[in-house]
């Protein structure tokens, strides 16, 4: 055999066993499904939270996005034989999926032995992942340009120098757009057990000043900057993040009560790798991650633990103060009849 074959020979051989070993190592490395928000979520989590994990476990996290209500009726699809290892959904809506037997309870972790009592839901089958809330939240540029004070109360929704300004998402996909309709019907008289006075007063009041429903809130602040909406429900979480991009808004929480908001996660039951999925579930609200979701992304933190410093600690700090006076929705009450009430707005509201 010449010099040269048989370098090319062990060139060739030393390639094909290191695409080999790739293929290996590729193989050995599993993939584990979220549901999750898309948007700013997904990429805070893709990029910055579950890294440590993959890296310390070898598999790959991949994001199933979309809407709390479009994960909840991917999981009920698949019940039983669940594709996705965990999901993330709006604290209501996970108290429906537990409720159809769709999550698996946590099993017991150092984190999990952290979090308070308001963050575990019906005996640990779920648990917060980040704490929000909802408010007003108000273009501070169209206000100050129309010499309006920021808004102080829910019932502000309702102020006819507001007409066309405001914008609400659909409660029927959104909690944004059932909180404010519920503080809204309290204001009126009304609880969660009994909505017949918001739904009697929205449609005269606050519904002639709706320039428009939307499905979601990733249009709110394309039309804010737009002069479209000058107020709207939104989080407190959200309109951090947006004004440290330098946008133009103003959180309130109305003297009601700000609504907490929480975003809660599941494992899910018969799901292809439950070992792996407690341990990237118990990962998730470990005081680590909890921090990477709050500096990169404004994600409040439901672990107490979280170390935070500098800009992300104030934040943390304003968040508490309104948390003191924040308002928890009887979500049995609203489960109870929900796809009523989504009808009814269909029909009533968004006519």
């Amino acid at each position: 055999m010449s010099k040269h074959h048989a370098k090319f020979s062990l060139t060739a051989l030393t390639a094909g066993a290191l695409l080999l070993a790739a293929g290996c190592a590729h193989a050995d490395t599993k993939t584990l499904y979220i549901g999750m928000n898309g948007g700013n979520m997904e990429r805070v989590y893709t990029q910055f939270v579950f890294p440590p994990f993959e890296k310390a476990n070898n598999v790959k996290v991949v994001v199933v996005p979309g809407t709390s209500t479009d994960i909840l009726a991917k999981a009920q699809a698949t019940k039983g034989h669940a594709q996705m290892h965990i999901m993330t959904l709006d604290d209501g809506v996970m108290y429906r999926a537990i409720k159809m037997g769709l999550c698996e309870k946590l099993q017991p972790s150092s984190s999990l032995s952290q979090i308070p009592a308001v963050a575990r839901m019906k005996d640990d089958y779920a648990v917060g992942l980040g704490m929000g809330l909802t408010g007003l939240s108000y273009s501070t540029k169209i206000f100050a340009d129309k010499g309006w004070a920021p808004p102080t109360s829910w019932a502000d929704l309702a102020n006819p120098k507001y007409k066309g300004k405001v914008v609400v998402e659909s409660m029927p996909s959104s909690s944004f757009g059932l909180d404010a309709f519920l503080m809204f019907n309290r204001i009126k008289g009304g609880s969660e057990k009994n909505v017949e006075p918001g739904f009697k007063a929205w449609p005269t009041t606050v519904g002639p000043n709706v320039t428009e429903y939307i499905p979601n809130s990733s249009k709110v602040i394309e039309m804010m900057q737009q002069g479209d909406a000058a107020i709207f429900p939104y989080t407190f979480t959200q309109t951090e993040l947006m004004k440290s991009k330098g946008i133009p808004i103003g959180f309130v929480a109305p003297k009601e009560g700000a609504v907490v908001l929480m975003t809660a996660q599941c494992v899910l039951a018969g799901n292809p790798d439950d070992a792996l999925a407690q341990k990237l579930a118990a990962y998730l609200i470990s005081p680590q991650a909890q921090a990477l979701g709050m500096i990169h992304g404004s994600f409040n933190p439901v672990n107490p633990d979280t170390p935070l410093t500098g800009a992300a600690a104030e934040q943390q700090d304003r968040m508490k103060a309104v948390l003191n006076k924040a308002v928890v929705l009887d979500w049995d009450a609203i489960n109870a009849d929900r796809a009523g009430w989504d009808k009814r707005w269909n029909r009533e509201i968004e006519r």
